[in-house]
């Protein structure tokens, strides 16, 4: 079995519709612009490995089916990517063994003090989780099957932020504002970039479309899927002024490196 890539939610913090069921310039009628918070999904026949724990987490992978997690790589320390951590206990009760969790630095001190109870556990509640180093490299088999992660760190508005490239082949870059100079041979001629795409109109710690048409002319993917899309941008609308090359994401899209 190949590695499959699975988009688990392609919205922005507060999904779309929002909570008070609010579309915006969406059409509610066109099932792909509903959109939970951003997270992913790496999949081999016996592996799989979760990219961020947004609060629609359970969801998500009830709906991709799921049954596992074997770790968990986070981008950054925001609510809308770290706030379903909890969920992550039915995998410790399945497996009866803590799961892996690799974050940078400032992400591992804030997932330690918000969710002290994951990592540290009490006579009542034992820890589920386990806190790793993030290394520049990290190897992952199936049987024969190599899954190699590179963990890049990119702008993201006023904060550091951790992009992943899966095999030299996929990019997940879900929150960005800036790929340093010095980085942007690691991002070139992949044939998945799965990049933040926030709406139309120029933001502090995203980019916006006319951002990633630009960056992509140096790049040179195959594909580039857009991600991390707010209430602004329609599916169907958007799709038919993009280039051939480049979707919008919608959540459940799927594609093998």
């Amino acid at each position: 079995m190949p590695i499959k890539f699975t988009i688990l939610g392609c919205g922005y913090s507060f999904g779309v519709p929002r909570i008070d069921g609010y579309f915006g310039k969406c059409n509610k009628n066109e099932k792909k612009n509903y959109r939970t918070r951003c997270s992913a999904i790496i999949s081999t026949k016996n592996t799989n490995i979760l990219i961020d724990t947004s609060p629609d987490i359970k969801n998500q992978l009830i709906k991709n089916n799921i049954k596992n997690i074997n770790k968990v790589f986070y981008t950054h320390g925001h609510g809308d990517q770290t706030h379903g951590i909890n969920e992550l206990r039915a995998f410790f009760l399945k497996n009866k063994k803590k799961i892996p969790i690799y974050a940078d630095k400032k992400t591992k001190k804030y997932l330690l003090n918000s969710f002290k109870y994951c990592f540290k556990g009490s006579p009542n509640y034992p820890a589920t989780l386990k806190m790793q180093n993030l290394k520049n490299v990290h190897f992952s088999y199936d049987n024969n099957i190599k899954i190699k992660i590179k963990s890049i760190q990119v702008q993201h508005g006023k904060i550091k932020c951790i992009s992943y490239i899966i095999n030299n082949t996929c990019a997940y870059a879900s929150d960005v504002s800036k790929i340093y100079q010095k980085d942007l041979k690691h991002f070139k001629n992949l044939k998945y970039f799965v990049v933040d795409c926030l709406r139309f109109s120029p933001h502090p710690s995203h980019f916006n479309l006319n951002d990633v048409l630009d960056l992509i002319k140096t790049l040179r993917p195959k594909k580039t899927i857009l991600t991390n899309l707010n209430n602004e941008i329609d599916y169907n609308k958007v799709k038919k002024i993009l280039p051939k090359n480049v979707i919008p994401a919608y959540d459940g899209l799927y594609f093998y490196i």
